[in-house]
């Protein structure tokens, strides 16, 4: 059996998922398993404009839609890059450009490991 991939979260991301309502939380956290145990979360999209490999685990709660960014290409670790409450339909700027911040920052530390 292979060990669950450690996850290691980017910035803010661990304190603004515990900002998420607890059922939010608690389904958060069981995507974040299966992804941790080489798994697809069962909702999630790519999100190809912050960069390659990055995915977005999507939770609907009370109307409200939850999203959790995180890049699980490097073989030793599972980055959360962003944890936040979608306002409108589309991602915002200032979600996107957080993420794409925290995600280049990471592509930088791995290419020199």
């Amino acid at each position: 059996m292979k060990h669950e991939k450690p996850i290691y979260w980017v910035g803010t991301s661990y304190k603004d998922l515990l900002s998420f309502p607890d059922e939010v939380k608690q389904e958060a956290g069981y995507q974040l398993h299966l992804v941790q145990n080489g798994f697809d979360p069962e909702n999630w999209k790519p999100i190809q404009t912050i960069g390659a490999g990055v995915k977005e685990i999507r939770i609907s709660e009370d109307g409200n839609a939850y999203r959790v960014m995180y890049i699980a290409k490097f073989s030793e670790r599972i980055y959360v890059l962003h944890s936040f409450k979608k306002k409108t339909q589309k991602t915002s700027s200032k979600d996107i450009n957080i993420a794409k911040t925290r995600y280049n920052a990471i592509a930088n530390k791995e290419s020199h490991e």
